[in-house]
């Protein structure tokens, strides 16, 4: 029994330790809970930092949304930039963006600092499915590099976005060089032996969180005593805050692995190995693995319940983008719960004084995370500075309370599974 979800990432992440559950009592300075990319990001800037860390993670490090993902590291948020300064301004806007772009340089930094073997490559490619996607897109990257100063981007028309990937399926594309794919499950892995100096307890589900100038969190058989909590479990947060789960909506998304295809196959279909996003609201996403599989996601389930169907889904929707794929053995297929917010900003913010959450990454968060853990960090030490850019960003609950929310967002989304089909 491995303890995580069986997936491609499960049968191919690198030798680690199991970590010990907590046990007794203990004190130390900061308590994260969550063995995401958040909380070892934020307990990896806290020990270096010199605070006493403890974390408890429910399950193993990396089971959730961060061991399972497409392995797509992108800047930028959710909304993008322009929607992002009609909502914040320009100010606010611009030292966002040059977080996110802080938040790329961590985790490639981070990489070559620890070591840590997670199959790194450069290169996004964002692909447009429909000619209009594609005007659009090259007016943002001339945007981007005007007003932004951000020149990694080159726009490719047909002609040139077959360097990068082969299928008739695209009008084109932007190929973004600041960003790029890893291996998940190892990266989360590696977080956890660099960070050096934090006591990681694994089986270690949090049951209570005791507020005051002192907080106590409790497992069933420890309590963690401490200065400052950070809450870092994302899509779990439910029963331990359920103020902050009205402001996110768990969703569950799917992937696929085919067979190894062979080198060969894998560098014709993608020439300059990139990771891959269409255009589509509901979109698809995929790129190919350092042994040559084609790992192909996309899809959602707004109920975050994974169907019966949802690999033909996913089998369907890879033979459309490379029809010679329509008969390979798919391997792995595998879903896993990520969050999203109203507006696919994150949401970052403090209860009282010393509990710090970060949460509602909505599809961007290797790189957010990493850049979460870090500000988490500096807030904690006391200067909540750049925290507080994240924190200003306004986030209105779900629609429709408990019983109501999930359908609404169901709906919502038929209408953009329309609107791509249509437009």
């Amino acid at each position: 029994m491995t303890g995580y979800e069986p997936s491609y990432y499960v049968a191919s992440r690198n030798p680690a330790p199991r970590r010990p559950a907590l046990a007794g009592q203990v004190t130390t300075d900061v308590c994260v809970i969550g063995g995401g990319f958040t909380g070892l990001a934020a307990a990896l800037e806290l020990a270096e930092r010199g605070f006493r860390v403890t974390l408890l993670e429910a399950e193993r490090i990396g089971f959730g949304a961060s061991g399972r993902n497409g392995g797509q590291m992108l800047n930028g948020l959710n909304p993008g930039v322009a929607a992002i300064e009609r909502l914040a301004g320009e100010t606010a806007a611009r030292a966002l963006w040059d977080m996110t772009v802080e938040a790329t340089e961590i985790v490639r930094q981070r990489i070559a600092r620890h070591g840590i073997a997670c199959d790194w490559q450069p290169g996004f490619v964002h692909a447009a499915t429909k000619p209009s996607h594609f005007a659009a897109m090259a007016e943002d990257a001339a945007m981007m590099a005007a007003k932004y100063g951000y020149r990694q981007m080159t726009v490719l028309d047909r002609a040139a976005l077959a360097g990068h990937v082969v299928s008739d399926r695209f009008h084109g594309g932007v190929l973004d060089e600041g960003c790029g794919h890893l291996h998940p499950l190892n990266y989360a892995l590696g977080l956890a032996e660099a960070a050096a100096g934090v006591a990681l307890h694994e089986q270690s589900r949090v049951i209570e969180i005791r507020e005051g100038t002192r907080p106590q969190v409790r497992t069933a058989d420890g309590i963690v005593d401490c200065g400052h909590v950070v809450l870092a479990v994302n899509a779990y947060v439910g029963r331990l805050r359920p103020r902050l789960a009205r402001t996110i909506m768990p969703v569950a998304t799917f992937i696929i692995a085919t067979e190894p295809l062979g080198a060969d196959t894998a560098a014709r279909l993608m020439p300059s190995n990139p990771c891959v996003s269409d255009s589509n609201f509901v979109l698809d996403y995929f790129r190919r693995s350092a042994d040559h599989r084609m790992l192909f996601g996309g899809g959602a389930s707004y109920s975050g319940r994974t169907g019966p169907h949802e690999a033909m889904v996913m089998r369907a929707k890879m033979a459309r983008t490379f029809p010679e794929l329509k008969g390979v053995k798919v391997d792995y297929f595998w879903g896993g719960l990520v969050d999203i917010t109203v507006n696919r900003l994150p949401d970052f913010g403090r209860i009282g004084d010393n509990l710090w959450y970060a949460q509602g990454f909505s599809g961007h968060g290797i790189a957010l995370t990493n850049l979460a853990g870090r500000l988490l960090a500096e807030a904690v030490a006391g200067d909540a500075g750049r925290f507080d850019v994240f924190a200003r960003l306004p986030h209105a609950p779900f629609p429709g309370g408990r019983l109501l929310r999930t359908p609404l967002l169901m709906a919502a989304m038929m209408w953009f599974r329309l609107r791509d089909l249509l437009s």
